[in-house]
């Protein structure tokens, strides 16, 4: 599953391939960046979310319909036989070959963007790659028995900020963290294989491709909240959505959130009606993503939420204690000295 704002099924083979299995690491924190003179420099600082759970920013949407496709029955032990060492090997060194592989002493501002997103998510790291492409996007490959990898795009580095790249890439994480990636491959694997069967074969792809469809677009907005919880700031997160929906680097500077979320209210108003309603049904039911105005709506609503602050409080009550517990560290420490 790739960042791609309304991309329509596409065929991996990947044991886990998704966008935007967590373990934990430390959770340093992390700083907002800008570009001056070719160069990334650190403005302000973020708050890490340590033991941070998947269910803790997962959006309802999401955890109903993962729930129904683990429902259904022998989807994962089907998947698991469609899908051999194989075509994993395939897409691997499709992408290992194709890309440059991101790290402390090459591309070292996109590795440190990395590093500290995966922190403040309580998630360790996976490989990063950047691949020449002019369509801006990002996708993450979990490859059974090997480290998980994000791939992003050379033409998305140049469209965003580095803030912005960031919430991108923990984006990215977010399906990590909550296991994204099995179920969509399971799901494409096994609607491959169903559509070439005769018969109810066929039938059983397109009913399982409309479930499938509505579960992607689901978690793209749970990656949406990961996204904000590494950011902290609703209109970084919405500027990413606005640049992919309509935006190019000599645009960049003209582009103005507010007026992008006034659209998105009145996207809601168009389609409020019952025509309404069933033209928005229509228009979104075959798209791997919701539009872009509406995951610009939902992004905007949830950091207003009491769930988002409750986050931020923790996270913020948790790096209070850290600092006092390192100053009172260090103060013995002193005096030890001193003796």
């Amino acid at each position: 599953m790739s960042l791609c704002l309304s991309n329509p099924l596409t065929t991996t083979a990947a044991t886990a391939k998704e966008e935007l299995s967590p373990t934990t690491s430390s959770a340093p924190s992390c700083s907002r960046f800008k570009r001056s003179s070719s160069k990334v420099t650190s403005i302000q600082a973020s708050i890490a979310f340590p033991n941070l759970q998947a269910d803790e920013f997962r959006h309802p949407l999401d955890r109903q319909n993962t729930a129904l496709l683990r429902a259904i029955p022998g989807l994962g032990e089907l998947g698991k036989f469609l899908l051999g060492p194989a075509a994993e090997q395939v897409m691997l060194l499709e992408n290992i070959g194709t890309s440059v592989l991101v790290s402390d002493n090459q591309l070292a501002d996109l590795h440190r963007l990395m590093e500290e997103a995966a922190g403040i998510l309580d998630l360790e790291a996976p490989e990063l790659y950047v691949r020449q492409n002019p369509v801006p996007n990002a996708y993450t490959l979990a490859i059974a028995g090997r480290k998980p990898f994000v791939v992003i795009h050379t033409s998305l580095v140049e469209l965003l900020t580095p803030a912005e790249l960031q919430a991108v890439l923990a984006h990215e994480l977010g399906h990590l963290k909550c296991d994204h990636g099995i179920w969509l491959t399971f799901a494409n694997i096994l609607a491959l294989g169903a559509y070439s069967l005769p018969g109810l074969g066929v039938i059983i792809a397109r009913n399982l491709e409309e479930q499938l469809m509505r579960w992607l677009r689901a978690a793209e907005l749970t990656c949406d909240r990961a996204a904000l919880l590494v950011a902290q700031d609703p209109k970084i997160v919405v500027s990413v959505l606005m640049k992919l929906a309509g935006g190019c680097p000599s645009l960049a500077s003209q582009l103005n959130v507010e007026a992008f979320l006034k659209q998105a209210r009145s996207y809601d108003e168009a389609s409020s009606s019952p025509l309404g309603w069933y033209l928005r049904n229509a228009q979104t039911r075959q798209l791997s993503h919701p539009l872009p105005v509406l995951r610009a709506r939902e992004i905007d609503r949830w950091a207003q939420s009491a769930e988002y602050k409750l986050l931020i409080a923790r996270a913020s009550k948790a790096a209070d204690e850290k600092r006092s517990s390192q100053s009172a560290i260090n103060v013995r420490n002193r005096s030890l000295s001193a003796t």
